[in-house]
């Protein structure tokens, strides 16, 4: 999480400065060398390393954003369906790996998963990344009102300073990641506390990430209609909704139901961001920009990512630390 923070704007400039391909080639590399390294990780501080190095500052950063960011620069019309397309990926990542690699580390163990997953990402992703070669066409203006065009041109974005704008998405991006974490990290812990059990809690889960990838497509078509800034009001609004409804609820159907909502309410904030940088910001800036905006969602992640369980339903309070070791690792 802590390399994702810094790698999403180095790999953000580097795709302003030299194209998209040069950090998803490093990304692809640093992914199957990190993958690799964890898979023969003698101790959890040396899994833990390369991790952080290879899978997160090399790796994952290389990736979302700066794809995110060059998307959004190929398209004049329909550009948030574009952008909601290619930020729908790690939704639809979420639904395929988990089963696969249940099964990976049932069969044959989570070292051989890790490998496997180290090998798919670099035999998959590297042709595809050849498909990156050309470069982003020269802008071309849109047709928009005359007010529209000017706003874009000034170089106060919406009356403010840019480094004013950009650090408000960066708080509100923040505020958006640790209310979007917290059902997600915490509600298989929430139905095993309730007396459901953690397949129920996982069954919840893959509902609030199937419904998320119809969310992300979604607010795709509604900032094409109403813009980035008031898809993003809108979804944040609909967000605060659907979290509250967890409050009142606890009904093993009511929840199913809330989980959806939530799912559906909740994860078109995320091309939101991406679409208003391409709005308010150069187009030579769009990396960076993203970039920038991406880096609270892994702290906020982690502040709803709770290291311990606990479980008041059995009486006894049940602490586990996340720093376990992993199986045949001491």
């Amino acid at each position: 999480m802590l390399g994702f923070v810094g790698g999403s704007v180095m790999m953000g400039r580097l795709a302003d400065r030299f194209g998209v391909i040069v950090p998803v080639v490093t990304g692809s590399l640093s992914l199957g060398v990190g993958y690799t390294a964890t898979a023969a990780a003698p101790t959890m501080w040396v899994f833990a390393l390369a991790s952080g190095v290879f899978i997160g500052l090399f790796g994952a950063s290389a990736v979302f954003s700066p794809l995110v960011a060059d998307i959004s620069r190929w398209f004049d019309r329909n550009r948030g369906i574009a952008v909601a397309l290619c930020a729908s990926g790690n939704y639809l990542a979420g639904a395929v790996w988990p089963p696969v690699l249940q099964a990976l580390v049932a069969g044959a163990g989570w070292r051989t998963a890790q490998l496997v997953v180290g090998g798919v990402c670099v035999v998959a992703m590297l042709p595809l990344a050849l498909v990156l070669r050309q470069p982003v066409p020269a802008e071309v203006p849109r047709k928009a009102s005359a007010a529209a065009s000017r706003e874009r041109a000034e170089t106060r974005p919406l009356g403010l300073a840019p480094n004013t704008l950009q650090g408000l998405l960066v708080v509100a991006a923040l505020g958006c990641c640790v209310a979007m974490s917290m059902p997600q990290v915490h509600i298989v812990a929430y139905c095993v506390d309730l007396g459901y059990g953690p397949a129920r809690g996982a069954e919840m889960l893959a509902l609030m990430l199937g419904f998320g990838i119809v969310s992300r497509l979604a607010s795709g078509v509604i900032m094409d209609r109403i813009g980035g800034l008031a898809t993003l009001l809108f979804g944040s609004l609909l967000q605060a909704v659907a979290l509250a409804l967890f409050l009142p609820f606890d009904g093993l159907t009511a929840l199913y139901i809330v989980s959806a909502i939530f799912g559906l309410f909740q994860d078109g904030l995320v091309p939101a961001y991406a679409f208003i940088v391409r709005e308010y910001f150069p187009a030579s800036e769009a990396g960076d920009g993203s970039g920038s905006r991406s880096r609270p969602h892994s702290p906020a992640w982690r502040s709803g990512a709770g290291c311990r369980v606990r479980s008041s339903t059995s009486r006894a309070r049940i602490k586990r630390p996340c720093s376990t070791a992993l199986p045949g690792m001491r």
